[in-house]
């Protein structure tokens, strides 16, 4: 404030020098004097109010434009570290997306390996599976063959039963039974008891 107040007192002296320059040359004129005291006061009301409006000026805008200025400073402020958090952002987000590529790959290759290995798994099975079938099968047709066999055995001892039951069927007369029933008992009698 004091500082102001000394600015505008060194401002208003040259000032009030330059209007009294104004009326002195004013009344040295005649007729036109009266003109130029006119002129005289026009240009003394113009000072006072350019002082005036020197001195509101010198007052108000300062602090205004200082208030401006630190919230153009402030705002240069956020903006430098909103640029700086948004860069660091990307630098992270640069850096992510490298190390996302990176595992991509890596889960690509991990994927193409798992395949592989799952492939040679489902070989490995079904080469097994194709085993225990051919062992199965072979079993079954173990199995058929010795069914067949023992039907077969069956059907032949069946047909030689039947053969010699008709041979037996066709030799036998009532004589030779006779003569088979004499035979056995004959052998019954010679046994001891």
């Amino acid at each position: 404030m004091r500082r102001n107040s000394a600015y505008l007192g060194g401002l208003l002296a040259p000032m009030m020098a330059l209007a009294w320059a104004v009326v002195a040359r004013a009344e040295q004129g005649g007729s036109s004097a009266e003109k130029s005291v006119g002129n005289s006061f026009k240009w003394i009301h113009f000072v006072i109010i350019a002082i005036a409006v020197y001195w509101l000026f010198k007052k108000i805008l300062p602090p205004y434009f200082r208030r401006n200025a630190d919230k153009i400073s402030a705002a240069i402020t956020k903006a430098a570290a909103a640029k700086a958090e948004a860069e660091r952002q990307l630098k992270d987000a640069a850096t992510k997306l490298t190390s996302l590529e990176h595992e991509v790959a890596k889960f690509r290759d991990q994927a193409q390996k798992d395949a592989a290995a799952e492939l040679e798994r489902l070989r490995r099975m079904a080469k097994l599976d194709i085993e225990k079938v051919g062992i199965a099968a072979k079993a079954e047709i173990d199995a058929a063959e010795r069914a067949a066999r023992v039907e077969l055995k069956a059907l032949a001892a069946k047909l030689a039963v039947d053969r010699a039951e008709s041979l037996v069927a066709k030799q036998m007369t009532p004589a030779v039974q006779e003569g088979m029933i004499n035979n056995f008992v004959r052998s019954l009698q010679g046994r001891p008891n």
